[in-house]
């Protein structure tokens, strides 16, 4: 692939290419406006940061919201909304001010009562607000800027889960009242950016303008705390599926960022005097396959077993990076090697396919065909599910994959039909950063049943271990916790680790400001 692209000649048509799927893309921008175009790394389809897992609704989220707390670069959650705060002598009360000069996209200033819905949104939800709720007694609004949280029983981790990546975005009362299970389709922050609908055109473009009645705070940005200050006018996400096409753009100059480069265009990248790559995630992501724990065979806990001795880390990591440089060897971590929680306890290192076909027996399998989602828009996905799909036949696994992109791909996955029904398996997805790293906010990890991710892991004893290690007020204890929570993952099987690998961005030299924020943020960014 990349020997092509080499090639002046090749590179020309493709530069041409480019400029053509581009043309119908960009419009030029007003005089003197600030335009940072970037491609992503899929298509935003949902604007609910509450209600889907997906990263692109995420990353949108950060855009256009704002939090009360945000993890630093030491992953200590600081103050972002939040003006001062309080605890009570007893650990039970916490009370919250917001600082001033909050503003919502529409003008509204933001109120404790929007917080204190949004909350509640959240905690009905998303992994690490439902493990917040469990402890909540009430949520109570003190006055228009002043709001308390109120504890059944202390707990050391509340400041923790309120800054962490997936927490909490602050949304109007009026739109975060909604039912839960019911999408949002308005888009209503308070954040630095604002989402323009009416330019929003599915499929191919998302575009932000800087949200001019945001208040930055005064620290400098650090991870995903601090000030947040828009100095792009806007910010355009172009969805170009065709990473050659979205190469050979960003080499000519017709795009400023590319969100996800696959890994073997990285060496060409970095060759490329005209651009910068930066690795902006130090922990990693981490490549997962999810079974759905429904449908048989994977609602026995010995199907899902059998899925780790499928697993040649190895192949799987040459298959998505290419790149050694890029991937660890093995990891068999949860919650990521090299993170504060990394621990080797029931890993398995080397495939076993005969072991495998034994085990999924074992635990039902009897020849008929397993749907697995591939994905025809993420290259990294496809390269992953193509290795996993020939595991499956060497264990005599019959296979029948269902392609889509992405985004289509993650609103089947929340379906919970049978599989002849339009249900599935099993499909490939990543996850990465300080929330991978934690048993509270590791959101493929949550074995709470119906509450849980899609594939709906369901393991009570999983989930009273990780319950007395969020009890559990001294770090040390918890740290020494971690062992018998992995011990009963690779029991049960919430998800099997295929590997940790980095993922850079790539970006044109006149782009600065850049941060290493694990998540790609476009504050603090400038183009000259």
């Amino acid at each position: 692939m990349t020997h092509g692209l080499r090639a002046s000649t090749g590179f020309g048509r493709r530069v041409l290419f480019a400029c053509a799927v581009l043309a119908g893309l960009l419009q030029p921008a007003a005089a003197a406006e600030k335009t940072l175009r970037a491609v992503v790394h899929a298509d935003l389809k949902v604007i609910d940061p509450t209600w889907t897992t997906i990263y692109i609704t995420n990353r949108y989220g950060y855009l256009v919201y704002d939090t009360l707390f945000a993890y630093d670069s030491k992953f200590q959650a600081k103050p972002q909304m939040v003006d001062t705060w309080t605890v009570s002598p007893d650990n039970l009360t916490y009370t919250f001010t917001l600082r001033p000069g909050l503003v919502f996209h529409d003008g509204q200033k933001v109120t404790s009562a929007d917080c204190v819905a949004s909350l509640k949104r959240w905690m009905a939800k998303v992994s690490a607000g439902q493990v917040l709720a469990k402890f909540v007694g009430s949520l109570d609004i003190v006055d228009k800027d002043t709001f308390k949280l109120v504890l059944k029983e202390p707990f050391a981790l509340v400041i923790d889960t309120l800054g962490s990546p997936l927490t909490a975005f602050m949304m109007p009362e009026r739109i975060a009242s909604k039912p839960v299970n019911e999408q949002i389709t308005e888009s209503v922050g308070s954040g630095p950016f604002r989402m323009v609908k009416e330019e929003w055109r599915p499929g191919n473009k998302v575009v932000f303008a800087r949200h001019t009645g945001y208040v930055p705070r005064k620290e400098p940005a650090d991870y995903l705390s601090g000030g947040k200050i828009a100095k792009l006018d806007r910010v355009e996400w172009l969805y170009i599926p065709d990473a050659n096409t979205t190469l050979s753009a960003l080499m000519a100059g017709e795009i400023d960022y590319f969100e996800a480069p696959p890994l073997d265009f990285i060496r060409l990248l970095k060759d490329n005097p005209d651009l910068t790559v930066l690795n902006i995630d130090n922990l990693g992501v981490q490549g997962l396959i999810r079974p759905n724990s429904l449908n048989p065979p994977f609602n026995n806990f010995k199907a899902r077993q059998a899925l780790f001795y499928l697993i040649d880390q190895p192949e799987f990591m040459q298959a998505v990076a290419g790149d050694d440089s890029l991937y660890m060897q093995f990891c068999g971590a949860y919650f990521l090697c090299h993170s504060a929680n990394e621990t080797e306890i029931g890993a398995v290192r080397k495939p076993d396919y005969a072991k495998a076909a034994a085990m999924l027996k074992e635990g039902g399998y009897a020849g008929e065909k397993l749907v697995v989602l591939m994905p025809t828009d993420r290259p990294q996905y496809a390269a992953a599910t193509t290795v996993l799909i020939a595991a499956l036949r060497k264990a005599g696994v019959a296979v029948d994959i269902q392609s889509a992109d992405w985004s289509t791909i993650s609103v089947r996955r929340a379906r919970k039909d049978p599989v002849d029904k339009g249900g599935w398996n099993l499909f490939i997805t990543t996850q990465g950063g300080p929330d991978t790293a934690n048993p509270i906010t590791n959101g493929w990890f949550n074995s709470r049943c119906e509450a849980a991710n899609n594939g709906w892991a369901c393991d009570p004893e999983l989930e009273a271990l990780v319950g007395k290690w969020m009890r559990e007020a001294d770090a040390g204890k918890r740290h020494t916790m971690i062992d018998a929570i992995q011990a009963r993952a690779y029991e049960s099987v919430p998800y099997v680790p295929f590997g940790q690998f980095f993922q850079p961005i790539a970006f044109r030299k006149n782009v600065t400001g850049v941060l290493e924020t694990a998540v790609p943020v476009y504050w603090n960014i400038d183009k000259k």
